[in-house]
């Protein structure tokens, strides 16, 4: 490479042809290679030796430069002139020669141009003022076409090695020249913009982009403060640019949205008005955009599969670390997860059937949210016995589904034709019916699950009676094996909690006297077909049946469940304790291998008001049926 401390040799010389303008540019040349980093120690070596003008001299041409450094950057820096054979007889022809290869352009390149013919003319004729002003024309012509191939080198390198060729002509010829040290100067520039544009392509080969520290960045601005807008610099800086992009588009793609930010921002700085950016912008929010729906579909798919609860939410972190604050697919995840978590793939209140294996549909089932709530009776509480305290918290992590209503003796039918079960009631030929005539719950021959409250064929769409708790779960066992999902009688904690469906007062409507549309209780308006009154009732209240009524006859609670404080009182899955001590926390059934005495939970058509409050609950042997009992189903979720 030329060196750059030629430009030094310049020193405080003027030439009236206004080289000293050129001066002055070689000095700026130098403070941007300087403030670039491209000169001071890092890049040149020792001052070259001082040569003098040859026209100055009176012992003939310069001698060749010495360059300090190895031979091979000697040759590449040097020029030795054609031999020219020469003698006084010949100056004329020689001069002619000369004038005419300056004509022609022909500089140095054989014994017959126009330098190696002055240098040789001089070196007898040193005084030879023709010769001197003939070599220093051919200097400024070959200092024309060295700035011109310079001027190529952005677009060519071979045109480097051309300058550098005449370069070495040059200092050869007149080393002390200022227009040949700003020549010499510029090649030297030429070099470094070179070098530092390899350096820049080769950091970009090695992902070595430079923004924060030392790499292609760096050499392209010092290209470009070097010389502003040179095309391969720019071009550099571009790739520099894309290479940040392609950084940004890559972290994306891995959901590391605030790497991409910041290799935006990076890339942001360097072409601001280019388009470029804004378009990545664009790109890396669709990507955002896709990965978070991906995610979201993700998610949503892994709640259909066993044990996927713990996936569907490592998704929702996911989309949740990338999403735009309110990002609907992030709120819709978190409320899928979070029923899921509490209710497989129903949401709180839903209704459904599920499809039987036989082709039917099994019992309305409404979904019950999950919760905690206070069971059993509290302290003061009127009617309350013993057995109802103490008063305890429960909550149920999960929902569950209930049957809206009671199974009804239709639902019961395909149960029993299905399987032949063989019912207690019909196996032991009767059952509890009700006495118009004396007003009293007597026992029946020939009754069973068939039969409704006096004994007589009932409507399939009454709740199903005279089953014992057996019976209930034979047929809950039928409705699992049929549907694949588990189906069973209700906890007494889940009844309870449903019955008051958020409610704490003693009824399920709360405080006071029961408003109309309450259930089937006993009122005081109630009459019987022979015209008979309930001595114990709700005063004022009358629902027009004797008896139970047809399921869902009512009003639903706020869960969507009906009759559950009225029609008929229902079996649980529970085994009887004196009281709650020891209770279950969770909701579960509280359940001893092999007992014998079973739960009963809410009020029937003919149960006293003490009887329909939320908190009543009642013994009773596993085995009995009679017209005031049936029972309802709960699905697991």
């Amino acid at each position: 490479m030329i060196r750059i401390a030629w430009c030094q040799k310049v020193g405080g010389k003027h030439r009236p042809d206004g080289g000293s303008l050129r001066i002055l540019a070689c000095s700026a040349l130098l403070l941007a290679l300087s403030a670039a980093g491209c000169g001071g120690d890092e890049t040149a070596p020792e001052p070259r030796q001082q040569v003098p003008r040859p026209a100055a001299s009176a012992k003939g041409p310069a001698p060749s430069v010495t360059i300090s450094g190895d031979d091979s950057a000697a040759r590449s820096l040097n020029w030795t002139a054609p031999a020219v054979a020469l003698d006084s007889e010949r100056l004329s022809a020689a001069r002619r020669d000369a004038a005419k290869a300056v004509r022609e352009r022909r500089w140095y390149a054989d014994a017959q141009s126009a330098i190696p013919l002055y240098l040789a003319i001089l070196k007898l004729a040193p005084d030879d003022t023709e010769a001197r002003a003939g070599l220093a024309r051919a200097l400024d012509g070959l200092l024309k076409e060295g700035e011109a191939a310079l001027a190529q080198t952005d677009q060519d390198e071979a045109a480097l090695g051309r300058a550098h060729e005449i370069a070495a002509v040059a200092r050869t010829v007149n080393p002390a020249d200022p227009e040949v040290i700003v020549y010499l100067t510029q090649v030297d520039l030429a070099d470094r913009l070179l070098q530092l544009n390899e350096q820049g392509e080769r950091d970009l080969q090695a992902s070595r982009l430079g923004e924060a520290t030392d790499g292609a960045l760096r050499k392209f601005r010092a290209v470009l403060a070097l010389r502003p807008e040179q095309p391969r610099a720019m071009q550099g800086l571009a790739a520099v640019e894309s290479g940040l992009i392609r950084r940004a588009e890559g972290a994306a793609e891995r959901g590391e949205l605030g790497a991409a930010r910041y290799w935006l921002k990076q890339a942001a700085r360097l072409r601001p008005d280019s388009g470029t950016n804004a378009d990545a912008a664009a790109r890396v929010e669709a990507t955002r955009s896709r990965l978070v729906a991906r995610w979201h579909d993700d998610g949503i798919a892994a709640l259909d599969k066993p044990d996927g609860l713990a996936l569907a939410r490592s998704k929702l972190a996911d989309v949740l670390r990338i999403a735009q604050p309110g990002d609907t697919a992030a709120a819709d995840l978190r409320e899928r997860i979070e029923l899921a978590a509490h209710y497989g793939q129903f949401r709180p209140g839903q209704a459904f059937t599920d499809a039987l294996r036989d082709g039917a549909r099994g019992p309305q089932m409404v979904v019950v949210p999950h919760g905690g709530f206070r069971m059993g009776a509290k302290q003061e509480e009127e009617g309350a016995s013993k057995a109802e305290w103490p008063s305890h918290y429960v909550r149920f992590d999960r929902g569950f589904a209930m049957s809206r209503s009671e199974v009804t003796v239709g639902e019961f039918r395909r149960f029993m034709q299905a399987t032949g079960h063989n019912a207690r009631a019909t196996r032991r030929g009767h059952s509890i019916v009700y006495d118009e005539r004396s007003g009293n719950f007597v026992r029946r021959s020939g009754v069973d699950w068939r039969s409704d409250y006096v004994g007589n064929p009932a409507a399939d769409d009454l709740p199903v009676l005279h089953v014992s708790a057996r019976d209930a779960e034979a047929y809950t066992d039928w409705l699992t094996h049929q549907s694949g999902h588990r189906y069973r009688l209700p906890s007494e904690a889940e009844f309870e909690y449903a019955m008051r469906a958020g409610n704490d007062g003693p009824w399920p409507w709360g405080e006071g006297r029961a408003p109309p549309g309450s259930g089937n209780l006993t009122g005081s308006l109630d009459r019987s077909p022979s015209g008979r009154t309930w001595s114990n009732a709700f005063l004022g209240y009358g629902d027009g049946h004797w008896g139970p009524a047809p399921v869902a006859a009512g009003r639903p609670n706020r869960y969507g469940l009906y009759e559950l404080a009225g029609n008929v009182s229902e079996w649980t899955a529970d085994c009887w304790h004196e009281g709650y001590r020891r209770a279950p926390a969770d909701g579960r059934a509280w359940v001893n291998p092999g007992c014998r005495t079973r739960v009963i939970r809410g009020g029937s058509w003919a149960s006293s008001p003490a009887q329909t409050r939320s908190a009543w609950r009642m013994s009773a042997s596993g085995d009995i049926t009679n017209a005031r009992l049936g029972f309802r189903v709960v699905r697991e979720l």
